[in-house]
């Protein structure tokens, strides 16, 4: 209806392209023109001015010979003033686009390692932008921004790089529990040296006021029955101990037998190695 009224309408963020005789004649701005088509002039086509993306995955090597597969993301539009250019010069604009990204790229990511190639990303994402930028700008195309939004290893390369974090992480690990093992062996050592020096110092406090207090008994012994010897009161002493043993063994139910020489010259033995025991541990 537009072109039976000699009118075109052009919508907003797009640009008509106007012939003569099909030839370019001028490029129409948004809002409505006057097209006489019995002047031999009508529109070519429509260009939009909106930024536009594009995804491209491209597949390549890196230098320690893993296949990667990386994604690039594309934001171009087209440039107002140079919308002629962008329009007659260009037939297929994503694909030539698609064309450069992949030169880029597989120039650039076969030159580094693996891990450069992910420390790196925005290194070669600014490198496709620059010759992007180069190469559209003949054809009236403006790069707005490149991002290298993914790379992905084969398959068999993901596993085996989980793997190798997972052993370096189990390492650790177990460097930490072994660590903290030695500082309980350690602490559990330290505890144990301790009780034991207490538990002799427990002993040797014991032993020391048994013999006091056996000092003290045969000395009082010894002054309220005239006659008697310190010997005599130690023997008597030790043969009152032995049989309050014999008692204590025969009274647990659930204590080891136990076999001693028995009968008065046992006794008296038993009495004599006693003393003697007691006498050589206070002379060392």
């Amino acid at each position: 209806m537009g072109n039976l009224f000699c009118c075109v309408q052009v919508d907003q963020s797009t640009v008509a392209i106007r012939e003569q005789f099909g030839k370019f004649d001028e490029v129409l701005e948004p809002g409505c023109h006057c097209l006489p088509w019995f002047l031999g002039k009508q529109v070519a086509g429509y260009l939009s001015l909106r930024v536009q993306q594009l995804d491209v995955r491209c597949e390549t090597k890196t230098k320690d010979n893993v296949f990667v597969t990386v994604v690039a993301s594309i934001q171009y539009r087209a440039l107002a003033e140079r919308a002629n250019d962008a329009f007659y010069k260009l037939s297929n604009t994503r694909g030539q686009i698609q064309a450069y990204v992949f030169d880029v790229i597989r120039a650039s990511v076969p030159k580094l390692l693996l891990d450069d190639t992910f420390e790196q990303k925005n290194d070669i994402a600014k490198t496709v932008e620059n010759e992007l930028e180069k190469a559209m700008s003949h054809y009236g195309y403006e790069i707005v921004q490149t991002l290298i939004v993914d790379i992905e290893p084969d398959e068999h390369v993901k596993r085996a790089m989980n793997e190798i974090n997972a052993a370096a992480r189990m390492r650790v690990a177990a460097t930490e529990k072994a660590e903290a093992e030695k500082i309980l062996q350690i602490k559990r050592a330290e505890g144990e040296a301790e009780s034991k020096y207490l538990s002799g110092l427990g002993i040797a406090r014991q032993r020391q006021a048994i013999v006091d207090g056996l000092r003290d008994s045969v000395i009082g012994f010894s002054e309220n029955v005239p006659g008697t010897s310190a010997k005599d009161v130690m023997d008597m002493v030790l043969v009152t101990q032995y049989f309050d043993t014999m008692k204590e063994i025969g009274a647990a139910s659930k204590s080891s037998a136990v076999f001693i020489p028995h009968g008065p010259g046992a006794v008296r033995d038993v009495a004599s190695q006693i003393r003697d025991g007691l006498l050589q541990a206070n002379v060392h």
